[in-house]
Formats: structure tokens, C-alpha cells, sequence
């Protein structure tokens, strides 16, 4: 059964009346604002609009979806689902009233926005420690650390029935910013493509490199009886190396999104969170008029509001780099980049990566969306131009306008990596997201996480995917696993070279909005720094 067949069940039960939720469904989609109305998006998308309306009027439909403070006269809460599209342990205590909202397993916010915030009050921008979500705290009820509370899953246990902590029940993570995401998820697209194709054309008995970008993913190796070993695969998640048989080939699906490489879309991401945080239905997520919280609501998010917030992330503007008009700071940013380069902070986070002619279009839907998400086929094929200059500034350009091929100085490689010590104060995560929550690796804890992107690092903390360091020399210090050379190197290293780092490090910012520069001074004015020209255009001569 798939979710969306599994939601219209639970709905169709609670239409039965479910512990007395009786509830007529309101088609939240059709309402209209009137007089004494309380809603936070004045109006919906009806679907196909996203094809009709200009780009700036469905970008700003987006961004409203995005801001908007959801209330419960518009299907805002989910009293009868949990966080991750499972019905409650206990509906017979639904999450109303006081129970509206929790901190950890949620609903945790009223808007997007109320998190992906900084800086500048950017809608889409990052969050502060306040603003962190625990991972996985949404398959409990309503968390309460009761001792009584013996129910699994409803608000003090876990699926195995032990006690869970403040510490245990989730992954505490910090809110990163959505800054260049179009960018970002057209790269992905395209490293997933190139490991696919090397995958398509193995023969049996062969073992090939799995290389995209320059990105070495390890070996893939596909046995004389047609089976596929992937033990030799690095850096991509499980759920795209599982296959329903040994003879089908794995997806190699790169997912740029979630710390540890959980989502593959921001469409994806955004039908999860809505849900999530806000308690919000996506139509294509839980089915057309039905209501899977019981909140007596249904549609209470089209298909063209899902494209509009999705294209909204799409669009952001991409960070820049801010060099001050001091020659001291102009020579320790310099020395600093050596020192990136020679420490081997580069391995993981690649400076800058190509993405060709094709992924300056963003596509939506994305080809490799899972089922509970709109897909390539269902509709029509919407196409914005990333590097169109009339969306936010900054923005990239390529270096000539005859180029086929376009650096993005995102720095990281998409890969996940073990960055994780034992003997740290800050060891592996309590829970593995990447396994389902029956599985022994699930409470075993997580270790591995996509490599952060450092574009905008600067006024983008507190760092770590955990958000526990407040400068990015912690951060740097907290290195280990695999960055543990990059660590000790840094250590080792005179102190003018560390503060040299570290100061490379503070001129990679998201720029104020409208920024027409990506290298600008600190006054904002463009400025010419080595290779790279500012003046007028977001990209390099």
C-alpha cells in the first residue's frame, strides 16, 4: 500500500468517527479570506496556475507559503497524526489545546520562516541553537518523559519499549540555510546522472570507479551471476544503494538535503516538513480530499503551492565573499586559502564544482522525486533560469557567455562522511535516520553526514550539524573520523596560520539582500579580488 493509499485509510477511519473525531472536512483550498477569517496564506494555487502566472508572482507565492503563520482555521496542527504521517499511539488523546505544539516531537512552529531566518530576516535563510529540530522526535506523540507512560511511541518510550531522554529521543540539528539551493540540487542531479551512467554500462564480472565531478564514490561492482556489491561504495546513503532484489541495480541517488543525506528533493523536503512542523497536508502527498490528522480539513496544500515554496528555495540568492578594504585582513584571506588547501580542508569541501550548460535550468519536478512527491510525468515540466538575474541577487554567471560550463563555489563534495570521535565531547548522534526505526542500526546512532557547504558559512552559525559551536573554530577543532588529519594539521599549525584560516573562513557571508556583487568590500561595494570581477554581474571574468 503506498502512503498515499495508506493516508485515504486513515482518513476513511476517521470519517467512521475515531474515538469520537467526527469532523466534516472544510476544502482548505477553496477558502476565501473574510471578514473575522484568521488565515496565515490569504489564498491557494489552484494547480496549474504555476504554469500560468509570471515567474515573479509564483516566486512570491512561494515565499508567502514559506512565511506563512499557520493557523487552525486553515488545517494548521495534526491532531491525530503523528510527525511522521503515522497515526497517534493514544488518539484518544489527540494533540489539541494544550497539546498543540511541542518542542521536540512537534508541531514545533508556526511558519517556515519562524526557523530559516538568518541573516538579514531572510525568509529561507539559516537558524540560531532555538531554532534546532529533533531529528526523528516526530514518531512520538507528544514527548513528556513520563516514568508512568509505558505506551511505545506516545510520549516517555520508544518502538522497543525503553525509556528515551532529552538526549536519545531525537537528533538535535541545526536549521541550515536554503541560500543557492537551486544550484545545489541541480549538482546533485547531475553527479547522480554521471554515477548512473557508469553504472548502465557495466558488464557482468566488472568493477568500476564510481567517479562524478572529480568525486571518487568508491567502487561498484556487479558479480558474474548479476548481482550488485556495493560494500565498496563510499559516501552515499543507504537508501540509495538498498534494492528490492540482489539483481536490481541501486539508484545512486545523491540527496543533498537533511544533514545526513535523507532527502533527495526540496520538494521532497518541503511535503516532509510541512507535515512535520506545521501539520499542513500537501494533496500530493496524503491524497485530494481526504483528512489524514482529523483536524476537518482536506487540501490544504495544492500541487502549485508545493512548486511555488519549492521554486521560492529554488531561487534564493547565493552567498558571496566579503573582503575588506584592510591589507592585513586582504593578506591573512589570502594565507588563509592556502592554508585551507594545504591543511586538505578542500578534500571534503571541493572549493568549487562544474555543473554544465543544462543545470542552469532548474526542472520541476526533479527526476528523481520518491512516490509521495509529484514526479517527473505527472504534469507538465516547469523551467526557471537560475542564472536569471531578475530573481534575487547575487546571483552566478558563467566566466563567458560562450562557456558550457559553469564553477559553483559551494564547497563540499555531497558525499557523507564520519566526522565523529569517540573520545570527542560531541560523539555520533543517538539515532540513525537512514535505517527504519525497526532496525538494530536505527538506536545505533549516526556518524556520517553530508559535507557541510560553506558558502555563506560566516553569518550562517552556530556550526556543526548540531549547532552546539558558536564560532567556526570549534567547529574546525570538532573535526574527526575522516578530518582528523585536517584537524591535527590545523593544530599543528602556527597560530598566524590558524587565525589566517579562520579568517578565509569569516569572508565566505550570505551578502545583504539585492547584493548585485558576489566579492564585495565591507561596505558592500563590489570589489576585484584575484581571478574574480564583481561589478555589475554575479559570476567571474
Amino acid at each position: 500500500m503506498t502512503r498515499r493509499l495508506a493516508w485515504s485509510a486513515v482518513a476513511g477511519a476517521m470519517a467512521l468517527g475515531v474515538a469520537g473525531w467526527a469532523l466534516a472536512q472544510v476544502d482548505a483550498s477553496l477558502q476565501k479570506m473574510g471578514v473575522g477569517d484568521e488565515f496565515g496564506l490569504n489564498r491557494h494555487l489552484a494547480d496549474d496556475q504555476e504554469f500560468v502566472i509570471p515567474l515573479a508572482e509564483l516566486v512570491e507565492h512561494g515565499r508567502k507559503v514559506f512565511s506563512a503563520n499557520w493557523t487552525v482555521s486553515e488545517g494548521g496542527g495534526r491532531p491525530l497524526a503523528k510527525g511522521n504521517g503515522r497515526t497517534l499511539s493514544d488518539i484518544a488523546t489527540p494533540l489539541k489545546g494544550a497539546r498543540s505544539f511541542n518542542r521536540i516531537s512537534g508541531p514545533d512552529a508556526n511558519s517556515c520562516m519562524g526557523c530559516h531566518s538568518q541573516p538579514y530576516g531572510v525568509a529561507g535563510g539559516s537558524g540560531d541553537f532555538v531554532a534546532n529540530v529533533f531529528v526523528q522526535g516526530q514518531r512520538f506523540d507528544f514527548a513528556t518523559f513520563e516514568r508512568a507512560d509505558m505506551v511505545p511511541t506516545r510520549g516517555a518510550v520508544d518502538e522497543r519499549g525503553k525509556p528515551v531522554t532529552l538526549t536519545s529521543i531525537g537528533n538535535s540539528r541545526h536549521t541550515p540555510g536554503m541560500f543557492g539551493a537551486g544550484y545545489i540540487e541541480m549538482l546533485a542531479r547531475e553527479i547522480t546522472m554521471d554515477l548512473q551512467r557508469i553504472r548502465d554500462g557495466m558488464r557482468r564480472g566488472e568493477t568500476r570507479v564510481l567517479l562524478a565531478k572529480g568525486i571518487d564514490f568508491g567502487r561498484i561492482t556487479r558479480r558474474e551471476d548479476g548481482l550488485w556489491d556495493v560494500r565498496e561504495v563510499t559516501g552515499i546513503p543507504r537508501q540509495s544503494l538498498i534494492t528490492a532484489t540482489p539483481l536490481d541495480p541501486p539508484s545512486l541517488i545523491v540527496r543533498p538535503w537533511h544533514q545526513a543525506g535523507n532527502s533527495v528533493s526540496l520538494r521532497d523536503f518541503t511535503n516532509t516538513s510541512y507535515h512535520h512542523h506545521h501539520g499542513i497536508q500537501a494533496i500530493e502527498r496524503f491524497g485530494a480530499n481526504v483528512d489524514p490528522d482529523g483536524d476537518g480539513y482536506s487540501n490544504e496544500m495544492t500541487r502549485a503551492d508545493v512548486t511555488a515554496a519549492t521554486v521560492f528555495q529554488a531561487v534564493m540568492a547565493v552567498p558571496g565573499q566579503v573582503i575588506p578594504n584592510d591589507p592585513v585582513v586582504e593578506r591573512a584571506i589570502l594565507r588563509g586559502q592556502q592554508m585551507f588547501n594545504k591543511m586538505q580542508c578542500a578534500t571534503c569541501h571541493v572549493p568549487e564544482l562544474p555543473l554544465s550548460r543544462q543545470g542552469w535550468t532548474f526542472t520541476e519536478p526533479g527526476p528523481f522525486n520518491p512516490m509521495g512527491n509529484l514526479r517527473t510525468g505527472d504534469t507538465r515540466t516547469l523551467r526557471v533560469d537560475l542564472n536569471d538575474r531578475s530573481l534575487p541577487l547575487p546571483r552566478l554567471a558563467p566566466r563567458d557567455a560562450r562557456d558550457d560550463v559553469m564553477m559553483i563555489p559551494a564547497y563540499t563534495d555531497f558525499k557523507l562522511h564520519d566526522v565523529s570521535g569517540e573520545a570527542d565531547d560531541m560523539p555520533a548522534e543517538a539515532l540513525d535516520m537512514n535505517w527504519p526505526v525497526w532496525a538494530a542500526k536505527f538506536p545505533a546512532g549516526n556518524k556520517r553526514f553530508l559535507t557541510r557547504r560553506l558558502w555563506g558559512i560566516a553569518n550562517s552559525g552556530p556550526y556543526f550539524h548540531h549547532g552546539m559551536f558558536s564560532t567556526m573554530r570549534q567547529a574546525v577543532l570538532g573535526h574527526a573520523g575522516e578530518a582528523l588529519a585536517s584537524r591535527k594539521a590545523f593544530q599543528a599549525a602556527p597560530k598566524g596560520d590558524q587565525d589566517a584560516l579562520i579568517e578565509f573562513l569569516k569572508s565566505l557571508q550570505v551578502l545583504p539582500p539585492g547584493t548585485p556583487a558576489l566579492v564585495v568590500d565591507e561596505h558592500f561595494r563590489p570589489k576585484r579580488w584575484g581571478e574574480k570581477t564583481v561589478a555589475g554581474k554575479g559570476g567571474a571574468d
